[in-house]
């Protein structure tokens, strides 16, 4: 590289100690926020050292979108989540892939997630969110709190299975199910791995690890018995490779196809990684989105009319009711830029790269904070507050710069394949929540506002939610049994 540029070793960065770095200031569940602190003192690029691994933060926005629109060729995730992953026996989906394997993956998963197949699946969507507004029901006519994180985890776990593989596995109702169960352990597992300084498993087995290990298993069959089930039903119904039922069937079908060099266990990969990234992201997502409107009455007044103005009735909601509810759309958008379910991604380069003037040597961890221009007043006007309408035609969130620094479902061609169904779920829980009820409360624990709280993914410590059944009054009560 040019000898003009700028070495790693330039740029500033928090002091360490011998051996450890910085890694006694880093918590696993904060580290975002250390991160994004560090960013202000110390710029938009610098330096942090983790024990044995030296890391470069990057909070640039036009340089991070310069970076994630460099994979899958530049860049991948670092090699310790492709370790983790592989050291659990992980399937290969496609947040994982790289390379060819993503490449042959991508249009698989593509095919899968078209919106015309996720619009599909609307009326499942919908008997899920009448399930959730019925379970909410009971606790308002009686008074009581509802466990607003335990319940929409459920609600995402049941809309996932559902659209994956067909599966009405209802927790919604029975309040938990073992898959649910081996997802959590998981996706803690995971998290808890990844950003552990040291693969401490390995020589000390704790029963967490031991969990771990026992629902990753069970969690892999599972989901082996679900491939078998699809490719029976697909054989004794060849209809369904033109017209997949689920995604689980839309995604053999494309394996299948001629030259697709893919398999049952690409199959099984995407699967699992759409029931762990469904559930948390979509979960925490709604969550922050629930807190937020119910802080600011205005934006819950208007999203609470545009939803009983333009869907009626949730059980027979359709795609173009759903398409129409823009407010709800940008409060969704608003809450995932104020609280993003991912506020950073981690990198690895592949190749010698230059990044805002800095060489950057192939191997180099580069760890991209992803909430800093998003809030920043320079971009946006009073860019702390929630304010849905900056989505709208018109607002400050939707000029290039803003799209640019505003990375919900990531940059470039490993944007996230599930956005559409993402905001799709959004949609139809808050049409739950808002048709058919007056909020009146979200908080955590004690009444205080709820933490940050970095695990696979940012969500908020357990929230409890309030709710009075809503007002009789025309088109009031209208809520299809499921």
């Amino acid at each position: 590289m040019p000898s003009s540029h700028r070495t790693i070793a330039t740029l500033p960065g928090p002091r360490g100690l011998p051996l450890l770095g910085s890694a006694l200031q880093l918590h696993p569940r904060t580290i975002h926020r250390t991160m994004e602190a560090w960013s202000h003192r110390y710029g938009p690029m610098f330096r942090v050292r983790l024990g044995s691994r030296e890391a470069v933060v990057l909070a640039d926005a036009e340089a991070i979108g310069a970076v994630l629109r460099d994979r899958p060729d530049g860049f991948s995730r670092p090699v310790v989540t492709a370790d983790v992953t592989r050291e659990l026996g992980g399937l290969p989906g496609l947040t994982l892939a790289e390379g060819d394997d993503w490449r042959r993956q991508r249009r698989m998963a593509m095919q899968a997630f078209a919106p015309g197949f996720v619009k599909a699946y609307l009326p499942r969507l919908a008997q899920v969110g009448v399930r959730l507004a019925a379970r909410w029901q009971g606790a308002a006519a009686a008074g009581q709190p509802v466990a607003l994180s335990a319940d929409l985890k459920r609600y995402a776990v049941d809309v996932v299975a559902g659209l994956a593989f067909g599966a009405d596995i209802d927790t919604v109702n029975a309040g938990t199910h073992d898959l649910q169960d081996h997802i959590d352990t998981v996706l803690a597992g995971v998290a808890r791995r990844s950003l552990a300084p040291l693969p401490y498993w390995r020589w000390l087995p704790l029963p967490a690890e031991r969990r771990l290990v026992a629902s990753v298993a069970a969690l892999q069959a599972a989901i082996d018995g679900f491939v078998a089930s699809g490719r029976a039903a697909m054989a004794a119904d060849p209809a369904l490779r033109s017209h997949p039922a689920n995604l689980l069937q839309a995604l053999i079908a494309a394996a299948d196809e001629p030259g697709s060099g893919l398999g049952d266990a690409e199959v099984a990969g995407n699967v699992a990684t759409m029931l762990m990234a469904g559930e948390d992201t979509t979960a925490s997502a709604l969550s922050w989105l629930a807190w937020l409107l119910a802080h600011h009455p205005d934006a819950l007044r208007r999203a609470r009319d545009e939803v009983r103005a333009t869907v009626p009735d949730l059980a027979l909601i359709t795609p173009a009711q759903a398409d129409a509810l823009d407010y709800v759309e940008a409060c969704a958008l608003e809450a995932m830029r104020l609280k993003p379910p991912a506020p950073f991604i981690p990198l690895q380069a592949l190749r010698p790269t230059v990044v805002r003037g800095v060489a950057l040597p192939a191997g180099t961890l580069l760890w991209c904070v992803l909430r800093h221009a998003s809030v920043d007043e320079a971009l946006l006007a009073n860019a702390a507050q929630f304010r849905p309408e900056r989505w709208l035609p018109g607002g400050d969130a939707t000029t290039p710069a803003a799209r640019q620094a505003v990375l919900p479902f990531g940059a470039g061609a490993r944007t996230c394949p599930g956005r559409y169904l993402a905001l799709l779920e959004m949609k139809v829980a808050l049409v739950a929540l808002l048709g058919q009820f007056e909020l009146d409360s979200v908080t955590a624990a004690g009444g205080a506002d709820p933490a940050e709280v970095l695990g696979f993914v940012m969500a908020p410590t357990p929230l409890r939610m309030t709710l009075r059944p809503r007002a009789a009054g025309p088109g009031a009560g209208r809520l299809n049994a499921a």
